[in-house]
């Protein structure tokens, strides 16, 4: 894989990010409309991109499609999510905030904001399609073991996991096999929301970099980032190739595994830390220090997981996986 095909995917991703933290060094995004915008994006844009991704699927009314992969994206949420437990003592993390902040954040890869453009650009439609049920079960460990994890819900308190974003992935795929569509004015108004959701988490996203960025090199800050590398970009992705390599799964499933495998730490969870009482510049260091480094490791792990699936050396990624 070209590493100019991986920059060309990403970059958009990133330029939202800058965007951002213009917005906010010109103050046209203040500190104060970030709370009230972070609860539009969790609770409404979120759960219409969902729900819009859901409904009308007909690849997802297939046995095999409704289950394989999205039970392999929660597995493979939460091997990064034991495996960043782990890793956390390394860390040199302090508070309880900063350990559940490390291990929500480093535990996830950015499994929307840069596989899907990756997986788009190398791919054929049906592996974006199947994409799309892998994220599935990443969403559902997200607002489960991630919730869990920043400490905002126990499975014993099971009500305060029904939140919205969960709910749209339940709601979505019950109606969905029931053969339920949005009337065509409801199908747009979600879709326009739900189009605004990366956007504009990116965005804010970029605004929070801004403010914590001079933070970045205090005391700590270095063996936090150097152990969510070694656990995002290094260890985890090992475990979800081999898995790519041994599961009876379609092509197309395996093409998701190993692109996932490739992926840095997720950057929502930076959202969720700031909606949920974590610990921001925690994610923030976990997050641009996996982003970084994956300019070197997202087309490392590409070659080698297709490599190792396919057993034989050289195989295009346009080729697919056998």
């Amino acid at each position: 894989m070209d590493i100019r095909a991986v920059i060309a995917a990403v970059t958009p991703a990133y330029l939202l990010v800058a965007i951002g933290a213009w917005l906010r060094k010109v103050e046209w995004l203040t500190h104060e409309a970030d709370e009230s915008l972070l609860r539009v994006v969790v609770n409404v844009m979120t759960p219409c991109l969902i729900l819009e991704n859901v409904m009308g699927n007909e690849s997802l009314r297939r046995p095999g499609n409704v289950l394989l992969p999205p039970v392999m994206g929660f597995l493979g949420a939460a091997w990064g999510v034991w495996l960043a437990g782990r890793v956390v003592r390394w860390s040199g993390v302090r508070t309880e905030a900063e350990r559940r902040t490390f291990v929500a954040t480093a535990g996830f890869q950015n499994y929307g904001y840069a596989a899907l453009p990756l997986v788009t650009l190398l791919f054929p439609r049906e592996t974006t399609g199947v994409l799309f049920l892998h994220n599935l079960g990443v969403d559902v460990a997200l607002w489960t073991l991630g919730l869990v994890t920043f400490g905002h819900a126990s499975w014993r308190e099971w009500r305060k996991l029904a939140n919205p974003p969960l709910l749209a992935v339940v709601a979505g795929v019950v109606l969905n096999l029931a053969g339920v569509r949005f009337p065509g004015f409801l199908g747009s108004a979600v879709h326009m929301l739900g189009v605004g959701c990366f956007p504009l988490g990116l965005v804010l996203i970029g605004a929070t970099l801004l403010e914590t960025t001079p933070q970045l090199r205090t005391a700590g800050g270095w063996r936090v980032m150097g152990a969510a590398c070694g656990a995002r970009c290094v260890l985890a992705p090992v475990l979800m190739v081999l898995a790519a390599r041994w599961l009876p799964a379609p092509v197309e499933l395996k093409r998701v595994l190993v692109v996932q495998a490739a992926m840095p730490a997720a950057v929502f969870p930076i959202v969720m830390a700031r909606h949920y009482g974590g610990d921001v510049l925690t994610s923030v260091r976990v997050v641009m220090a996996t982003s970084a480094l994956g300019f070197v490791t997202i087309p490392f792990w590409v070659r080698l997981g297709s490599w190792v699936v396919a057993g034989v050396s050289g195989v295009p990624m346009g080729a697919g996986v056998p």
